[in-house]
């Protein structure tokens, strides 16, 4: 028996999908109703969430109901942040819904460092992130290209990134450092992880070669946020 990441036989519905999150947030909660040190008006607040990532357990795309769910999260008062690879521009392009903020990895500044670096399973990978980068224009909710940069991998070549800022016009950039988390470890090392300072001097090349100003930066997250906008969009 054969299993394929990229394709699926059966899915769950979105409202099962709702409930499992809400249930696993109480469920995250449960261990500090006891606790003396914890606010109790924030721990209320975090009983009663209003946003939600669609992030980080694969990739949302490749869910064939993926506009229902945003849809379905939009009706119960939840803020929608999408972040997608970008290596699915059809299922992108007929959303039925959109999410109230779109993320898209732009992990690479030209097709070689992406398949070496990335390695991914879907063909023609390159092709379809740059079919997504031509699509972000069309979107009305605010867009972020996130370049999660790698010490001797893709954290190089601000000129090219610049090119493919040109091709999607985001709302946001975001260089941000590869940190030694996660099952990268099995590939990568420690040594990978950039400086601050060594992402700091990658955003205003950027910034200088895009126009994009940086509106805000985090040195212990090693993370920027640009823009050509004078101040961030704010969802309350």
């Amino acid at each position: 028996m054969r299993w394929d990441e990229a394709t699926f036989r059966q899915c769950d519905d979105p409202e099962k999908i709702l409930s499992g999150c809400l249930k696993a947030q109480m469920r995250l909660l449960s261990g500090y109703n006891a606790n003396p040190k914890v606010t109790r008006q924030k721990l209320e607040e975090a009983k009663t969430p209003n946003q939600v990532a669609i992030s980080l357990s694969g990739e949302p795309t490749l869910y064939p109901r993926l506009g229902e769910l945003i849809k379905l999260f939009h009706k119960k008062g939840f803020t929608t942040f999408l972040v997608s690879n970008g290596t699915m521009p059809k299922a992108l392009s007929t959303l039925d819904e959109e999410p109230t903020q779109l993320y898209i990895s732009a992990c690479a500044p030209d097709k070689k460092t992406f398949y070496n670096l990335c390695r991914p399973l879907i063909k023609d990978s390159w092709t379809k992130q740059m079919e997504t980068l031509d699509l972000l224009q069309s979107f009305r909710c605010p867009t972020v290209m996130r370049m999660t940069l790698v010490r001797n991998g893709n954290l190089k070549d601000p000129e090219k990134y610049a090119k493919l800022v040109e091709k999607a016009n985001p709302t946001y950039l975001e260089p941000k450092a590869y940190m030694h988390v996660g099952f990268s470890r099995l590939r990568l090392s420690y040594a990978n992880t950039p400086s601050y300072k060594e992402i700091k001097d990658f955003a205003v090349s950027l910034s200088k070669q895009t126009g994009f100003n940086i509106l805000d930066e985090s040195e212990e997250s090693r993370v920027l946020l640009l823009s050509k906008l004078a101040k961030p969009i704010r969802f309350e």
